[in-house]
């Protein structure tokens, strides 16, 4: 994978879940200006997008395939196959501040944006 090739954006981070225990689930949050590219590199898991009106499940199971997502959408990553690995790249470094865990706060956001 090659930065702004490949990838949409310049990763600054790099980190992956793993140890999930089968049929759960992750994330739950959005970002206000991160940018993600999430990999199934082993097993696979769903992941729920919410742009506030509408939702969709994108299926993760192949290791050649990556989900871009953009900011102001509200993630969650679910079902995890037992032994799933998921690869996040990031845009940017870790910053509490970008983050909305709320889904009412993101709600309020999504409507303002």
């Amino acid at each position: 994978m090659e930065n702004l090739k490949n990838i949409p954006f310049k990763v600054r981070r790099v980190y992956y879940l793993y140890d999930v225990p089968g049929g759960e689930g992750r994330g739950g949050h959005a970002h206000k200006e991160l940018q993600q590219f999430v990999i199934a590199v082993s097993g696979a898991f769903d992941v729920m997008l919410d742009d506030g009106t509408n939702k969709k499940i994108v299926h993760l199971d192949r290791s050649f395939f990556g989900l871009h997502i953009v900011p102001g959408i509200w993630r969650e990553l679910l079902d995890f196959s037992s032994g799933a690995i998921c690869l996040v790249l990031a845009s940017d470094k870790y910053n509490q501040t970008d983050y909305i865990s709320d889904y009412k706060d993101f709600k309020s956001y999504s409507d303002e944006v």
